[in-house]
């Protein structure tokens, strides 16, 4: 690290904080040469490649107005699109890459938004994943309903059986 003062290219931490989101370190630190202090700050960067090759810096924003038109007229928050966009940043952080292509971001995207909301998952998925027929749209929706039709089974096996009822005579 130059210092900005006079070049020396070296220096010396004195303190570190993280940022209160959690995604950057803050350092204080004091050149040897001069003896002035400075600040930095330290991000871990991530870039997504798209599929024309262009390499873009990764944006919750992006995410959120992407999902955005899929949660159209669906009981969805502003506050569940931004915490669906960093459950998707935290996933593809979790990979270890500095880049990553658009499509593993789209792929991060659709558990999170089908636990969100089902029908704007489909949406999604169906723009995503380039549905191009009904067949297409009527296998995603069977998955969903295999899916649905388990968990209500089991649901309902936990359900007490109904009592039985009396008749009495005059």
């Amino acid at each position: 690290m130059f210092c900005p003062f006079c070049r020396h290219p070296d220096s010396r931490v004195i303190d570190s904080r993280t940022s209160d989101d959690g995604l950057s370190i803050r350092r204080r630190r004091q050149c040897p040469e001069c003896g002035r202090r400075f600040s930095t700050t330290e991000t871990a960067s991530l870039n997504i490649v798209k599929r024309s090759g262009v390499v873009e810096p990764f944006s919750r924003d992006k995410i959120v107005a992407g999902v955005r038109k899929a949660c159209q007229g669906r009981p969805v928050t502003d506050s569940d699109l931004a915490l669906l966009a960093q459950r998707v940043e935290e996933t593809i952080r979790q990979t270890g890459s500095s880049q990553v292509k658009a499509n593993e971001v789209g792929l991060a995207i659709l558990p999170p938004l089908r636990e969100l909301d089902e029908v704007a998952y489909l949406r999604f998925a169906s723009v995503y994943q380039d549905f191009d027929s009904l067949e297409d749209f009527e296998a995603a929706i069977a998955v969903l309903r295999t899916e649905h039709g388990s968990r209500t089974e089991s649901a309902s096996d936990a359900a007490p059986a109904a009592g039985a009822v009396h008749s009495t005579e005059l």
